[in-house]
């Protein structure tokens, strides 16, 4: 009957543990529940303790309708990895549990003044706590001993290396933010059995784990939140805390090592434009970029992560940005091949070219003649429209009397030798100039579009720019 009356008051005790009031009872009046004590030693006697070390196969409650509570809290001290290929966090824990043992109790006043001691974890039994997440073999260094209280209450702390399942989302690398959970439960015992609560408040825990992350890592810890709560599965109950870890990485040195050169590279893509096609090679200095783009995508690709199930936005970033350049350089190349054409393939500018490119596209980014064959009064409708081109059948017909007249001293085989000359000059010259004229309108076509393609290529490399800077701009302010 004693001893049913001592299980009786142990459970009392564990409920006002997990209440938050931290009383520490005596049971003098139940001798038979503590444990003995020798004059002249100090703390409990070895048989004593030996009696409690023989029931280790057991739970420690008197009455075992009454569940063992145990209180859990944690310290992350570290975020040791991140493997976004295989979704698995590493993390290093300061794990911290305590329970009620019915059967180690001991009077202080008896044992010497002997209120806490430390005994084998090995010889007591101990809540089997998992973290259901677990995906590794557990290589975390054990603590070999408890601390135990006179009132019964042990402490257990120990580094936990867990090893375990994430769902990683990376799409905005570098400036991602990973929710992990953790959730702690028994792997045998149901809810008839064990009990979980917290031992501290979720506020407190993540307040003591900022302190010891915040100093260096990658990895900035946000906030840890948990919830109580049970997990069935076919008839049986088991009771389980979850918490969420949320961390934010430090883009810091993906920013100097990714987007600053990237940047860089690009700028310097922007400027080249600014290079005059028909007197540079513009096409061998993109190419070169564009080498070296790719030489900087090889070294930067252990440094992006890398899933099956998406790719960061960083990474579409920069292959937008070599899709980009290499559409500049076919585009060097087209307007290249308008400006140098041989004189001897020219056309003459198709009448849809003229009305597209020379009226409308031109009026669009307001492009200007810089060397008009008027005298400055041309209206704007004539600046639109290329001039007209004489052909050389008007010019060889005009002035004909060079070569029908006779009353110079020269025969008539001279002149008509002569006049054969001119007439050669002349449809040479015309020809030269029509030349020279087709050529200027092509040059037309080739800068406007030249000009054209460079905004909108501006326009694009200004868009993606700006989603980078916003994304940051988020992260700083989240």
């Amino acid at each position: 009957m004693d001893r049913w009356l001592c299980g009786i008051v142990s459970s009392g005790e564990t409920q006002r543990w997990a209440n938050g009031m931290h009383e520490q009872s005596r049971y003098s009046s139940l001798s038979l529940c503590e444990l003995t004590c020798q004059k002249g030693h100090s703390g409990p006697t070895y048989e004593s303790l030996q009696e409690v070390f023989d029931r280790k196969p057991f739970r420690p409650a008197v009455n075992l309708h009454n569940p063992t509570t145990v209180n859990i809290s944690f310290t992350l001290y570290a975020v040791l990895g991140v493997n976004e290929k295989t979704q698995i966090l590493t993390t290093f824990l300061w794990l911290r549990l305590y329970w009620f043992d019915e059967f180690l109790i001991w009077d202080p006043e008896s044992c010497d003044g002997i209120s806490k001691i430390s005994l084998p974890v090995n010889n007591l039994w101990s809540p089997d706590i998992i973290v259901y997440e677990f995906v590794d073999d557990d290589v975390s260094q054990a603590c070999p001993y408890v601390y135990v209280n006179h009132t019964g209450f042990i402490r257990y702390d120990r580094m936990l290396r867990l090893v375990t399942a994430c769902n990683l989302q990376i799409f905005n690398f570098p400036f991602d933010v990973q929710n992990c959970t953790l959730t702690f439960g028994s792997y045998m015992h149901t809810i008839r059995d064990v009990r979980l609560k917290t031992a501290v408040p979720f506020e407190e825990m993540s307040g003591n784990s900022k302190r010891y992350l915040e100093a260096s890592g990658e990895w900035e810890l946000v906030v840890i939140l948990g919830e109580e709560g049970i997990l069935k599965f076919d008839i049986d109950e088991w009771d389980i805390i979850t918490f969420w870890v949320v961390i934010k990485r430090r883009p810091i040195l993906y920013v100097v090592n990714l987007l600053i050169p990237s940047a860089f590279l690009m700028i310097i893509d922007i400027l080249s434009f600014y290079l005059p096609p028909h007197s540079v090679d513009r096409a061998s200095f993109k190419m070169t970029l564009i080498l070296g783009y790719t030489v900087f995508l090889l070294i930067m690709n252990d440094l992006l992560p890398s899933t099956a199930n998406g790719t960061p936005i960083i990474g579409i970033y920069f292959s937008v940005c070599l899709a980009l350049m290499v559409i500049s350089l076919l585009e060097t190349v087209i307007i290249t091949n308008v400006l140098h054409h041989n004189s001897r393939k020219y056309r003459e500018v198709p009448h849809w070219v003229q009305v597209i490119v020379l009226r409308y596209i031109a009026c669009i980014i307001c492009y200007r003649w810089l060397d008009d064959p008027s005298d400055g009064t041309m209206t704007k409708e004539d600046r639109s429209v290329p001039w007209t081109i004489p052909t050389s059948n008007t010019t060889s017909n005009q002035h004909p009397a060079i070569c029908t007249s006779g009353s110079s001293g020269l025969t008539v085989p001279e002149l008509t030798e002569i006049c054969h000359d001119l007439k050669a000059m002349r449809a040479h010259l015309t020809l030269l100039q029509r030349e020279t004229e087709l050529q200027d309108q092509w040059c037309h076509v080739g800068y406007i579009l030249d000009l054209l393609l460079f905004r909108i290529y501006l326009l694009l490399i200004t868009c993606y720019a700006l989603v980078i800077i916003s994304m940051w701009c988020i992260w700083m302010y989240h």
